[in-house]
């Protein structure tokens, strides 16, 4: 922990130097136990780049340390500031050390640590040295083996990295396991699990013919809840041979569930370990984006196989050269598997909520950040989403063809290496003879590029020309952008016939400005531009309410005609607050009335007429105003509720009496239905409201019970607390579910939300220990736009209280819940005044963590 004062020390990518010593391969013993565990570790050492041995250390008991079987007393070895430094000479070396840990009382939930009964591991990103003295850095790649002893009656599954190769039982009820991983790792892959654990098992057959053993290990109870995820599991197992050419390379994969983990998961080779929400999933527990997240959180994982386990990164600036290109993975994995329109709409989406909110931020940073204090605070939307359109556009620039023959150079050259941002852009320069040198300034410059857009259309030639023109603000240590090479996807669609008037085009605008010219343009065209989204950008173009309406009616590119939508959503609202009024215009009520008379994808309609989040039309305003944007977009709610209610009416009852069934079709069906029935009780009607309430009662899913808790939480209606009630009596003792419970009300736009967060916050079934139950409160509220952002700094209090509650038990927890504090340049004199003194309220608290400092002296700077 860190007094106020001190200053951390910044790491930074110019610094990086090859290891001074490799460690070719490891042996682990672990005499295992709760509070007492001990390990044995055994490090074969070779010489590399020279200097004594420097190894990392957090938080151990040192036993004993010897070399080539020699004891060392203190005077040959110094232990300090987590780094334990010998001095050796010669090129080899066997370096056996004896240290103790203390799983439960690991809260930080990195290293070696307790959750209900089981002992897990998490190593990434710099967490194995709370287990072993090593060095952890992921350019040391080992061969482990691993022996596990422990109580067979506590422990009776003992798993690692690999195939088991051993098995025995000990003394005194005590058995033994040890397991062999015949592929280099780094450390921050390396896998323990040990608990009273059943499994659901399965096979894969490769490509190749092999079979592969499949199990999911979670508690008895919840075996019947692991299909969902071994079917996805097989799925993009399959998937990458047919994708990507790629095969597991193993006997055995193996995926654990755990309920107290600070991540989703993680891709440990061959022993997958699983936040449970991420794996546990049925129709009465889970909802489809639930069953959704299942299936991309173990694609993501399981992709990981290659991207960032066969192949992984020198150092973790290179962080996005795994994440950025195994979510890219994940993300076309589920568009295959379901809607590939809603799916490009749900990323997009996301980005714009975090990544370009963290792009216009005092935390921005490049996809390859250049320094940091704490590496866990770089597990960003930047690395993980901006990252993965960097890759989404290298694969539109260069066609799949050209695209699959540069993944294919990476792999055949880089497996079994640490490398660099720079090595995979250069297998695919080299396999596709380009230079993508200005392509890599994606990796190297922050912030959102901006492109301004104009055109002029010329009747007698029939020629259009656009003019474009890109600028990136400034962020933090970049005051100026080179210009980056943008891909802009271009249609043009009739203004009169509606039809589309040529072959779409790939714009590649590699200047600060230019000028395009089309020719045969039959008649005056409405431009559509960065279809697909095909560059994660922000376009400004003067598209009047009628032009936006044409396209929302007339695109055939699905994303195009929702942005559209969205654009004219967006303006109308905008408008609104500017004039200080709740008028919604008429041009958006027959464009929403359009699209639901469409007859398109149920699961389309349902996002694409939905408003722009209150959070987002605060992005694109001057200055954040929470009560006006609140105000101006449910009186439009309202407006587009009671204008078009037959419709919705419609809308609900056509989709109404399905029978519950997971497919891409059923899910879009109620997706519709849920979203029809928000504007229907938008002004809380009294036949809404019991509609609502009797879908809550009624539903056989989860999906439609949370919809309409949802709802009716955020109205001021007497089911609103027989709701809420009946579903903690429900499924108190299921804690996802009750993290849904915790969630909700702490999203609730209800006038007394903070009081009932407070009062949450004091509930018995909370806690702060448990990731998921504090994000779920407290997350949610940081993001609850209105009643975080309440006038009088209530909101703003209680967070930074929480965040310094959690500090000192977790401190990756408390560093990301903060964060929303950061943006108070965004809004205005008296909340940036509130969020600025938390600010200075926390940085001033004695003993704060690394973490936490990190994030808070950012966001003062």
């Amino acid at each position: 922990m860190l007094d106020a004062a001190s200053t951390p020390q910044v790491t930074r990518l110019a610094d990086y130097r090859p290891p001074a010593w490799t460690v070719p391969a490891i042996a682990l013993d672990f005499d295992l136990d709760d509070k007492a565990t001990r390990v044995t570790s055994r490090l074969t050492v070779e010489r590399g780049e020279g200097g004594p041995l420097v190894l990392d250390g957090e938080g151990l008991r040192l036993i004993s340390l010897s070399v080539d079987g020699k004891p060392l007393g203190d005077g040959d070895y110094s232990y300090a500031d987590d780094k334990l430094t010998i001095t050796l000479n010669g090129d080899s070396h066997i370096v056996e050390s004896v240290v103790e840990i203390s799983p439960i009382a690991n809260t930080q939930l990195m290293g070696l640590y307790a959750s209900e009964g089981m002992l897990c591991t998490q190593c990434e990103a710099e967490g194995f040295r709370r287990i072993t003295f090593f060095p952890d850095r992921p350019d040391v790649l080992s061969r482990f083996t691993v022996k596990m002893t422990a109580d067979k009656a506590r422990y009776p599954v003992l798993l690692s990295n690999g195939n088991r190769v051993a098995a025995g039982e000990g003394k005194d009820g005590r058995h033994w396991a040890e397991w062999e991983d015949p592929f280099p790792k780094p450390c921050y892959l390396f896998a323990l699990v040990a608990g009273d654990l059943s499994a659901l098992k399965d096979e894969f057959v490769t490509a190749s013919g092999r079979k592969v053993e499949l199990g999911i290990w979670v508690r008895e109870a919840d075996v019947p809840r692991c299909r969902h995820a071994m079917d996805a599991l097989k799925s993009s197992m399959r998937w990458d041979e047919q994708v990507y050419g790629r095969e597991y390379d193993l006997d055995l994969f193996n995926i654990v569930a755990v309920s107290d983990f600070n991540f989703g998961a993680m891709e440990n080779k061959g022993l997958n370990i699983f936040n449970s929400k991420y794996i546990l999933a049925d129709a009465d527990t889970a909802t489809d984006l639930d069953f959704d997240n299942v299936a991309a959180v173990v694609a993501h994982e399981y992709f990981h196989n290659w991207t960032g386990n066969r192949i992984t990164c020198r150092d973790w600036f290179q962080l996005s050269l795994k994440e950025g290109l195994t979510v890219y993975r994940d993300q076309e994995f589920s568009a295959d598997h379901g809607s590939r329109a809603v799916k490009r709409i749900e990323d997009v989406r996301m980005l714009r909520a975090v990544q370009f909110q963290e792009d216009s931020g005092p935390l921005a940073h490049p996809v390859r950040p250049e320094s940091y204090m704490e590496i866990s605070n770089f597990y960003t939307a930047t690395i993980y989403n901006k990252g993965a359109e960097v890759i989404r556009m290298l694969a539109t620039l260069l066609g799949a063809d050209r695209y699959r023959a540069g993944c294919d150079l990476y792999f055949d050259r880089h497996d079994g290496q640490a490398v660099t941002i720079e090595d995979w852009v250069k297998a695919h320069e080299d396999a596709n003879g380009l230079d993508l040198t200005q392509f890599r300034r994606w990796y190297a410059q922050a912030g959102t590029p901006r492109v301004a857009v104009s055109s002029r259309y010329d009747a007698a030639s029939k020629s259009l020309e656009i003019d474009l023109a890109q600028s990136t603000p400034p962020t933090p240590g970049q005051d100026s952008k080179a210009p980056f090479h943008i891909p802009l996807d271009v249609a043009l669609f009739g203004r009169d016939s509606g039809a589309r008037l040529g072959d779409p085009r790939l714009i590649e605008l590699k200047d600060s400005s230019a000028t395009i010219r089309l020719d045969d343009v039959a008649e005056p065209p409405v431009l559509s531009i960065n279809r697909g989204f095909s560059a994660p950008i922000a376009i400004d173009a003067p598209q009047t309410r009628e032009e936006l309406a044409h396209l929302s009616a007339h695109d055939d590119d699905p994303f195009a005609r929702y942005e559209a939508l969205q654009r004219l959503a967006l303006l109308t609202l905008t408008d609104a607050i500017r004039r200080g009024d709740e008028v919604a215009d008429p041009a958006l009520v027959d464009a929403v009335a359009a699209t639901l008379d469409s007859g398109l994808d149920p699961a389309f309609i349902g996002e694409a007429v939905l408003l722009p989040s209150e959070a987002f039309i605060g992005d694109q305003m001057p200055t954040v105003d929470p009560d006006a944007i609140h105000g101006v977009r449910e009186a439009t709610r309202r407006t587009l509720g009671s204008q078009l209610n037959d419709r919705w009416w419609s809308a609900y009852r056509a989709n109404r009496d399905n029978r519950y069934e997971l497919n891409p079709e059923a899910k879009g069906r109620r997706r519709l239905k849920n979203v029809a029935l928000g504007y229907l009780v938008a002004d809380a009607d009294p036949k809404a409201v019991s509609t609502t309430f009797e879908q809550f009662g009624d539903a056989d899913n989860m999906t439609d019970r949370l919809a309409a808790l949802g709802l009716l939480t955020s109205l001021e209606v007497g089911e609103r607390e027989a709701a809420l009630a009946a579903f903690h009596a429900r499924y108190k003792n299921d804690p996802l579910v009750l993290d849904k419970w915790f969630a909700t009300q702490a999203l609730s736009t209800h006038p007394d939300a903070l009081d009932q967060v407070i009062a949450l916050s004091r509930h018995a079934d909370f806690s702060r220990t448990n990731p998921n139950r504090f994000r779920a409160l407290i997350g949610s509220f940081g993001a609850n736009q209105p009643r975080f952002h309440a006038a009088d700094g209530g909101g703003y209090a209680f967070l930074a209280n929480e965040v310094l509650a959690v500090d000192g038990l977790n401190s990756q927890s408390a560093a990301r819940m903060v964060q929303p504090l950061t943006r108070w340049r965004r809004f205005g004199a008296d909340r940036a005044a509130l969020m600025r003194a938390e600010l200075e309220r926390i940085l001033a608290t004695p003993g704060l963590s690394k973490d936490v400092y990190e994030v808070v002296s950012k966001g003062l700077a």
